[in-house]
């Protein structure tokens, strides 16, 4: 619920709050809601404070599992499988971390000093950045792309629509970064994109790898990862009331919104036919068409 709020509030606080500060508080708050987690996991059980036992009191308000033995209940067959050595996992994300630094300090230095950066360097800086610092699946990114890209790259016309194609096609959402890079510089710039913000997930689910069985070994880090996991959640709830306000203008838009979210939720279809026959029951609605639902959204209140 904070974090929804939180996020909700940098959005709509121009220019008192700078949307790009989201950069550096949504990973903020994810570690806020790892360490208040865990000191909810503590509650009621016997802790080392300060080299004596002590009693925390009250009980815990959530539900937190034990921490399993390997890399599965079994065994440590799949992490063996792997075979990635610890050192080259430490390596991966040395990497990850040079490449995010030296980008963004490139870049950053080139605008302070009144220079325009590389297109190309641009794209994958802005891509690579957001993919380092994003946590919780493609609808936490999509504000924060579209911060970073209108009107800079494109109009919101334009991100809106290319954000229904991508939802349209197989794939996770993160492929919208190639079409945000195509709009922008062409071919070339879908691929720097694409590298730019799948690269550091990648990289970081390698790395990642020869310390998760022994992780999972370790109490305090499973009972963190469920409060990251709730911040995520709570992220992904703000991005879709921040995408409410620039997709849905008209009432024929929270028409097509309503009927969308029915076949989705309701009677589980797909989302490339959500996407075609939202479309269709747009095109019906539009101006051009029969001409429905074309006042504004929210005008009736303003009217008044």
């Amino acid at each position: 619920l904070i974090s929804s709020l939180v996020a909700i509030m940098i959005n709509g606080s121009r220019p008192k709050i700078d949307p790009l500060w989201s950069q550096y508080i949504y990973p903020s708050m994810l570690a806020c809601g790892g360490i208040v987690s865990y000191l909810d996991s503590i509650r009621g059980t016997d802790v080392k404070i300060f080299g004596k036992i002590r009693r925390v009191p009250g009980k815990p308000y959530g539900t937190y599992k034990s921490a399993s033995k390997g890399w599965d209940a079994e065994s440590d067959l799949t992490m063996r499988r792997i075979g990635i050595p610890i050192w080259v996992g430490a390596l991966i994300w040395i990497a990850w971390a040079v490449i995010l630094a030296v980008t963004v300090s490139v870049v950053g230095r080139m605008r302070r000093n009144g220079e325009t950066p590389n297109q190309y360097l641009e794209i994958f800086e802005v891509m690579y950045r957001i993919g380092s610092l994003i946590f919780g699946g493609g609808q936490v990114v999509l504000p924060m792309l579209q911060t970073e890209v209108v009107p800079m790259w494109m109009k919101k016309d334009a991100f809106l629509q290319g954000l229904g194609l991508a939802q349209s096609m197989p794939g996770p959402l993160f492929n919208f970064s190639s079409y945000l890079g195509a709009v922008y510089k062409g071919v070339p710039g879908a691929l720097v994109a694409y590298l730019g913000l799948f690269g550091p997930g990648v990289m970081l689910i390698f790395g990642m790898v020869p310390f998760w069985a022994r992780l999972r070994h370790v109490k305090w880090f499973k009972s963190t990862l469920n409060g990251v996991n709730a911040t995520a959640i709570g992220l992904v709830g703000a991005a879709c009331v921040i995408l409410w306000e620039g997709a849905v203008t008209t009432f024929a838009d929270a028409m097509v919104f309503t009927l969308a979210l029915c076949l989705a939720v309701v009677y589980g279809i797909g989302a490339p036919w959500v996407v075609l026959t939202g479309g269709v029951f747009g095109a019906i609605l539009h101006k051009d068409a029969l001409g429905l639902g074309q006042n504004e959204w929210c005008s009736l209140g303003q009217d008044l």
